[in-house]
This record gives C-alpha cells, structure tokens and sequence, in this order.
C-alpha cells in the first residue's frame, strides 16, 4: 500500500482522539481557554452529562473575526509569543482543542473584544455552515452541541450521562481551586450546582470546593527549596477519604495528575493512613518554566521534571513539616452526625413497690418510681495523690475508663475520650523511629525462638530484608524453605504476637518493597510492628498509667491519629455537654 496524505478532516479526527475523550475533555480545553483569556467570570452549562450541550461563557478579552478564523485552525494559537515552546505560562497553547472539537461535534463561537464588534462562527462536524456578526457582550460564548453525534463508535465508548456528568464537575472543580480570583458557576440540564465568588483566599477556595469542614481540619503549607515552592492545604490524616479522588495537584497553576506527585502524597501520609484511606490535599506547586515539561501529554495532564527527586522531596518534606507542627491534632467533627448518635435516656419506668402502710404495718403496693435500682458495676481505686488540675494540661486529667478501652479524661474546655490501643500505637510508632534515628531499636532473645511458618515467597522477601529488620530489633533467619525463625523482637514492643508480626511484615514488603524507597519502607515496618506492640483494647489501666498516656501524647508528633489515620481522642465541647441535656 502506497503512501498518501490524509484530508484535513481526518486529520482533525485524529487529534480529536487525542484530546476530546469525552465531554469532560472538550470542557476542560474551553474552560482554559476563557481562563487564559483573561477572564474574571466563566460560567458553564451542560446538558446530559455534556454530551448534549457544552456551554463555557466568559467576560475574558475576546476576538475579532480574523482571530477566530485561526482560532479553528490547526496548529494555530495566541499562547506562545515566540518559538519558546519550554517557557509556556498559560494553561493551553497546542492549538488543536477547537478544531478537533469541531471535527466530532456542532461548535458555534460567539465573540466581541471591547470596543468592537462581535461575530458568530459555526462549525457542524469539520464543515463551517454560519459566518456573520452578531450581536454580543463583550467576551467570548462557545457552544458543543451532539458530541459524537455523527462519530457513533466513539459515542457508544461515552459512560452513562451521571458519569460524565461526575467527570465535568471535577475539570471545573480543579480548575475553578487554581484560580480562587476567578468567580465560576456550573449548571446542569438547568440546575445550578457550583458556584464560588472570585477574590476569594486560595483556603477558602478549596474548602468551598471540597469540604467546609476542610478549613477546621488541615494545615496550610508555604514552603520554598531549590527554587520550588510549595503552597496549599493538607487535610489531617485522620480527616481522610476512601478514594484519592480528593487530591488536588497543580503545577505552575495547571491541574495536572502525575504519577510523581501522587506518589510523593503517599509517600508523606505513609505511617499515618491505612492502605485503603486516602489524604485529603490541595498542593500547588510553582517552579520555573525551564524546569518542568508541560508538553508530555495531549490533553496536558501530565508534566515531566527536569528535577523528579527535588520535586518530590519537596513535596515529602513539606508535608511533613506541616503535620508535625500540628502536634497531637485531630479531625474533630462532632457536629450533627455525631450529637445525633446521642440519645435522651428514657425516664425509668413506673414500678410496683411494697411499702409498709403505717397505720397497720401490713404493706400495701404504692405506685412509684424506682429509684432503687442496682447500682452499676465500676471501679474505683484510691488515689495515692490528688488528681492534676484539668487546665494544666491540653488533653486535661483521666477521671476513669470505658469498656477497658476508652480513656474518659476532663480538660477544662470539655470532655476527652482517648482510644487507648490507636494513641498507643502512635507513641510507639514514635518511639521507634527515635531509636532508628539513634541508631536502632534494641532487642529482646526470647526465651525459646518462634518458628513463622509462611509461603515461599513471603520467606524469601524477608529474607532479603533481614538485615535492615535486624535494625528494628528483629533477628529472624531462614528456617527451611517456607518457615521463619524468629529469635529477638523490638525490646519496646514488649510481649506481642510474634507470629502476626511477621506475617504482616511479609505483607507489608511483598507490597510495598518494590515500590518504595528505604526511607518510606521502614516507616511502613515500623508502623507496622507498633500496631503489634501497643496497648491492646481491654487492657484495665490504672489512673497513673492513663495520665501518662495521656501527658505523652501531648508532646509527641502526630499524635492525634493512630498510624491507620483512625482518630485517637475526641472532645465533647461544654457546650455540646449542655445541648445534649437541654441546658443550651
């Protein structure tokens, strides 16, 4: 088969694949476009999930009818003053988004700069069909209609409406956090459902967009190093989700999602979230055109750094930084959902009680209530000195414990419940990160060497980790093809469950070995082995035992969630105290 040049529509067709995937694709590029425009309002309409009608309206500078005319041809941008393609400070400039739309949908563009007057150019799937003035605000109006109407074997790949649907709202959503000057307002099949002022602070901006309760529940970040900087909002770890769909990456004001940056994410929140949580994050990251690649991808969501270690340390580090100088915060939301879980008692039912008559002395039966009821079953024990005073100390003074788990303590501002086991998972984690940096974790022989028996696989991984767990204080060597011997264990971690240990920390390499660098890998052991060694649910403390769990929390990074990202303490405001009973 001989070589021929295609026609233009088809070359239009092809570029469409590259960066119209869906409707969210097309919205993406004409949203950038009214930013790049310079516009302070953009306002969006969509119909069907997008797949009926794209509508983006803006009061940006617009264009006159020659600048259209190029606008819808390839290749053709306003967006690179010169030849520079490395120095891109806007947010689209391949020049390929309009015409490839046009070639799969109906595109119509109405346009007016200031002080001239406006056109309308329409354009049905490659073939320009309307070209005259038309009467405009200033700005620029450009309308999709039937995406793929006449393409059906990229119409029938289209998810549900409610999916793409799902889709535009999170390419306005990021788009709308990069730029917190720019008022944006999203409408779907008629209905309003984003809206968000223009000057707001960029906080302000990601909590409108995310969470409210992000505001109360996150750390700010501003760091710079090697020329980058690093801005935005980290929500606690214990203020986190199931999906990483609420991490929020920008590079040089560009939504981007990059394998890099998410991982570097992970990597910060590692010892403080399960495997299936995900952080809650806004991270804006500004470095030099010359230092990041833009270009890498079509739709230009992903960015190549000249600098991928420097990028990531940054982002590791600031992190980091930023939730250790939370302390021993934590997530607090009681709010509706959790003073709903409280109920009023009931009044204790009216009971028969004999009474002796005192003009007989015979007893008759007198209906009353029963204040004589059995006595609940709790413990006491006599203080060998007087209890601290609760103001002295943030998380106040143990009054008692619940369920042999829960720590009942009383601050001055309100009431403190500490989950034992999640706050003493933390400390030791700490601990032994302090011994690591020390030098390492000392050991405890035991008495009689414990045989782990586990598959093959599992042995060989911790095989070859030996050596670095014998830093943590473990001393295991290989004991036949599928077995485990084990014969010293963390001297911090004291009596554990040596065979669950190991058979977690198999688990724990074997997924992450491959994948992390040595630094987060034993953040990942660690952790691993202080949920072994903490204080179990059930355990009776004694009241000195409570307030030293409670006064080491206090001083201790992270404290605030366990290394699963659960919360380990929660307050009971006074006045959530005296809602509760009717008092307020």
């Amino acid at each position: 088969m001989s070589i021929r040049r295609l026609p233009e529509h088809l070359v239009n067709r092809i570029a469409a694949g590259e960066v119209v995937e869906r409707p969210a694709s097309a919205l993406k590029e004409l949203v950038e476009n009214a930013i790049d425009a310079g516009a302070t309002r953009v306002v969006v309409r969509i119909a069907a999930g997008g797949t009926e009608l794209i509508e983006v309206n803006d009061d940006g500078c617009g264009m006159t009818p020659a600048d259209m005319a190029l606008a819808l041809e390839r290749h053709a941008t306003s967006k690179l003053p010169d030849d520079r393609i490395d120095a891109v400070m806007t947010l689209g400039f391949r020049g390929e988004a309009l015409p490839s739309i046009a070639s799969v949908a109906r595109l119509s563009i109405e346009s007016r700069p200031a002080g001239a007057e406006g056109w309308l150019r329409t354009v049905d799937n490659g073939q320009v069909v309307e070209d005259r003035p038309a009467a405009v605000p200033p700005g620029t109006r450009v309308r999709v209609e039937a995406l793929f109407a006449r393409v059906p074997a990229r119409r029938k790949f289209l998810r549900s409406p409610r999916s793409e649907f799902a889709a535009c709202v999170d390419q306005v959503k990021r788009l709308a956090m990069a730029r917190p000057d720019i008022a944006f307002t999203l409408e779907h099949d008629g209905r309003r459902v984003l809206g968000v002022q223009g000057g707001e602070t960029r906080p302000e901006r990601v909590a409108g967009l995310t969470d409210r309760a992000l505001a109360a529940n996150s750390v700010g970040l501003d760091w710079e190093r090697e020329g980058m900087r690093l801005g935005g909002v980290a929500g606690l770890p214990t203020f986190n989700r199931g999906v990483a769909d609420h991490q929020y990456l920008f590079v040089n004001g560009r939504p981007v999602r990059d394998r890099l940056l998410t991982g570097a994410v992970r990597g910060a929140y590692a010892e403080m979230l399960a495997r299936d949580r995900h952080a809650v994050v806004a991270l804006f990251l500004d470095v030099d055109p010359d230092l990041v690649d833009v270009n890498v991808h079509p739709a230009k969501t992903e960015v190549r750094f000249r600098d991928p270690a420097a990028a990531r340390g940054l982002i590791v580090g600031g992190l980091r930084r930023a939730l250790d100088e939370a302390g021993f915060r934590s997530a607090q939301r009681p709010g509706e959902q959790a003073m709903a879980a409280w109920v009023a008692e009931p009044l204790a039912p009216l009971a028969e009680t004999a009474m002796p008559s005192p003009a007989t002395g015979f007893a008759f039966h007198e209906t009353r209530p029963s204040f004589f009821a059995p006595p609940p079953q709790a413990r006491a024990e006599v203080a060998a000195a007087p209890p601290p005073p609760t103001g002295q100390f943030p998380l106040g003074a143990a009054r008692g414990q619940v369920a042999k788990t829960y720590i009942v303590a009383e601050a001055e501002d309100g009431l403190v419940l500490v989950d034992q086991h999640a706050a003493h998972e933390r400390l030791v984690l700490e601990r032994m990160r302090a011994a690591m940096a020390a030098g390492g974790v000392r050991s405890q022989a035991l008495l009689i060497p414990e045989v782990v028996e586990l598959d093959e696989v599992a042995c060989d991984a911790l095989e070859d980790r030996a050596a670095e767990l014998a830093g943590f204080g473990l001393d295991l060597e290989r004991f036949g093809p599928r077995a485990m011997l084990v014969r010293a264990t963390p001297a911090i971690l004291g009596h554990s469950d040596v065979i669950g240990l190991v058979t977690d920390l198999a688990d724990e390499i074997r997924a992450h070995d491959a994948a992390l660098s040595l630094a987060e890998r034993i953040d990942h052991v660690a952790a691993t082995m202080a949920c072994h060694g903490s204080v179990r649910a059930g355990r009776i403390l004694s009241v000195a035992e409570m307030n030293a769990l409670l006064r080491e929390m206090e001083v201790t990074p992270h404290s605030g969630q366990c290394n699963h990202g659960r919360p380990t303490w929660i307050k009971l405001a006074h006045g959530d105290i005296e809602r509760l009973f009717g008092r307020k």
